[in-house]
């Protein structure tokens, strides 16, 4: 068993036990993972990154985990290859952001 569907097993008998499969749809949880990478935001708002990771480093991991399960989570209830379409993705940004165009540049793929 990998390490990813080791945590896809823990969250499903973590949701089991508190009976709260009913609330885990799509939906809701695409919106909580928007819920819980606003908090993850908060831990870094009005400081820069490095007084944030300085000082709250602790609420940043626990917000950056609460978004990944609940990611972890919806992929699963999809039915998602977490790692497959990561990769693709991957592979996809490689071809919208060109070593050659993008390389040391910020700007959106559009705009090279």
């Amino acid at each position: 068993m990998s390490e990813l569907d080791e945590i896809k097993q823990q969250l499903r008998e973590f949701v089991k036990e508190r009976d709260w499969e009913q609330f885990h749809n799509g939906k809701d949880l695409a919106i909580s993972i928007s819920l819980e990478a606003s908090e993850l935001l908060e831990c870094f708002q009005w400081i820069s990154s490095e007084q944030a990771t300085k000082h709250n480093l602790d609420d940043i991991k626990d917000e950056l985990a609460d978004v990944l399960l609940y990611a972890i989570r919806l992929g699963d209830l999809l039915d998602i290859d977490l790692k497959g379409a990561m990769l693709t993705k991957l592979q996809k940004n490689k071809e919208k952001y060109p070593i050659e165009k993008a390389k040391g540049k910020a700007t959106k793929y559009n705009k090279l």
